[in-house]
């Protein structure tokens, strides 16, 4: 079974901000381990590369009609 690395894009990071702009979210399979809470797509991209892993892009949605948190 391959690894993946599920990641969803943050929402509070703007473009063209100097913040790492991606959130893992989970992984799956029992190789690979991230002590990262934030990453950036490079980083990502090269750790997938080298360990053979699949990223998955998660649909974080926007806005208040797509989540089902507290409306105030």
């Amino acid at each position: 079974m391959a690894s993946k690395i599920f990641v969803r894009e943050r929402r509070k990071v703007e473009k063209g901000e100097k913040k790492p702009r991606f959130r893992v979210v989970g992984v799956s399979g029992p190789d690979i381990k991230l002590y990262v809470k934030h990453i950036r797509k490079k980083e990502l991209d090269q750790i997938c590369r080298e360990s053979g892993a699949d990223t998955v892009y998660l649909d974080a949605g926007q806005g208040k009609k797509d989540g089902g948190g507290q409306s105030t």
